[in-house]
């Protein structure tokens, strides 16, 4: 009989009881946090899962480092979207101010 491949959910299941030592040492916020970078990696799945590497931690890290590419980018849009407004503020002797709640940085996960 050939070798079945696990579904690339257990796979990431996995990875993540093996770093859960690693976890548990952290502060609780770090804890949280760490949750959050496995919640946005089990967002590409099908990608990691289509690509099959043999290092699958590798496919979790770059799933990961894609989120926080986006992110990035939404924040910088974020930040440059502001500095226009106050910029245009300035001129009308205003005040403008960025403002990035929590619930903003969590709602891709």
């Amino acid at each position: 009989m050939g070798r079945t491949v696990l579904p690339f959910s257990q796979v990431l299941e996995r990875e993540y009881e093996e770093w859960k030592k690693f976890r548990r040492a952290l502060r609780k916020e770090d804890q949280e946090a760490f949750d959050r970078l496995f919640d946005r990696a089990r967002l590409h799945v099908q990608a990691a899962a289509y690509t099959s590497h043999p290092w699958p931690l590798e496919s979790i890290l770059l799933s990961i480092c894609l989120e926080h590419e986006k992110l990035l980018t939404e924040v910088v849009e974020k930040l440059e979207g502001g500095n226009k407004n106050a910029t245009e503020d300035k001129n009308e002797g205003g005040k403008s101010e960025i403002r990035i709640s929590k619930s903003e940085t969590n709602s891709k996960s």
